[in-house]
């Protein structure tokens, strides 16, 4: 079964929405024998002409036209990774839902799944484009949602704007937080077995998060939890690690997705600078919750969002912690988050995805 599916881009590019696509691709492959057509929609990328035996197609330019020549003219399903700014600068895409519109709307027989990684901007400042262009990229998300057959997404607020953008299109919308695109290990060791590590991990802005604006939170948290040392993994930051004077900062730079998964079941503790009330789409708490970590977060939410609950799948260690739980109590934190996850695992989405498609 060969099916169509459209991204901005896919590695070698840094790029969290390639990255799940990917993944997603190579399950349903594996456990459902789905073949995908990737096109890529970014002409700026640079990549092989197939990846990993999947067939792709490359758009040359971002038109309505230069999509129709590459979409399938028969019976078919399209799979649509979707986030505004990935295919659009001001992330108004009008070129991608006019291709869509013509091509889904041509035969009674085609499909559209579309999985919304991201809706519209909003709640930012007005000297910024977004806030300018935020009912613009709403009305086009709008419009997709009711030219879709099905939609998916990763947050339930997502799903709820949703159900209000198509009233009536669309009796279900399942949410589902994203899976670690770091390996998916079959097994955990409890975290008395692992080394005293703390592991900083994902792109350069994430991590700088944590080193420029919770360097206090983090220095206590590895004085509570006798961190011996600071694993630094993803690219270079502009930034003297050496001036952390708390705990040693060992920079591992890029590594293989192998090498992260190894590193992380071999640490205790993983920590974050990220929106509490965004981390089911954070892929960093993705990875820390699948390698079965203890979680450190910068932050906390007021409330459970998206099943999330602080003290109960991650830990913080601010002003008012005036000791670290018990080792038993940290465990069952770490034990929590892992079993979240396995709720919506890999496997768990890539069968969803199978019965919409």
């Amino acid at each position: 079964m060969l099916l169509t599916c459209i991204v901005p881009r896919l590695p070698p590019a840094i790029d969290g929405v390639g990255d799940y696509a990917l993944n997603l691709a190579r399950q349903l492959r594996q456990d459902f024998g789905i073949q995908m057509h990737f096109v890529i929609t970014d002409p700026n990328w640079t990549g092989a002409t197939g990846i990993e035996e999947f067939p792709l197609s490359h758009l040359s330019e971002n038109s309505v036209e230069s999509l129709l020549s590459v979409l399938p003219n028969n019976s078919t399903q399209v799979l649509l990774h979707y986030v505004g700014y990935g295919y659009a600068k001001r992330g108004c895409p009008f070129w991608l839902v006019n291709a869509l519109e013509r091509w889904r709307t041509a035969r009674t027989n085609r499909g559209l799944v579309t999985m919304f990684h991201e809706i519209y901007a909003g709640g930012r400042p007005p000297w910024t484009s977004a806030f300018w262009l935020s009912s613009v990229q709403k009305s086009l998300a709008a419009r997709l949602a009711r030219l879709s057959d099905r939609c998916l997404t990763s947050k339930q607020l997502y799903a709820e704007i949703l159900h209000k953008l198509s009233p009536g299109k669309h009796k279900e919308i399942p949410a589902m937080p994203v899976f670690s695109s770091i390996t998916e290990p079959q097994q955990v060791p409890p975290l008395a077995k692992r080394q005293r590590h703390l592991v900083v991990f994902g792109g350069s802005s994430n991590r700088l998060q944590v080193y420029r604006n919770s360097s206090a939170m983090l220095s206590r948290s590895c004085e509570l939890l006798g961190i011996e040392k600071i694993l630094d993994i993803g690219p270079p930051v502009d930034l003297s690690l050496s001036s952390f004077k708390s705990v040693a900062i060992v920079e591992m730079g890029k590594q293989p997705a192998a090498k992260i998964s190894e590193i992380l079941l071999n640490s205790q503790v993983g920590f974050l600078n990220y929106n509490p009330d965004y981390l089911a789409k954070s892929g960093i708490f993705a990875a820390y919750c699948a390698h079965g970590l203890l979680t450190v977060s910068a932050h906390r939410s007021t409330l459970p969002i998206d099943g999330i609950e602080p003290e109960k799948h991650y830990w913080l260690s601010d002003e008012q912690t005036a000791e670290c739980k018990s080792g038993a109590e940290l465990q069952a934190i770490a034990d929590n988050a892992y079993a979240w996850y396995q709720t919506h695992n890999l496997s768990v989405q890539a069968r969803i995805f199978a019965s919409y498609l």
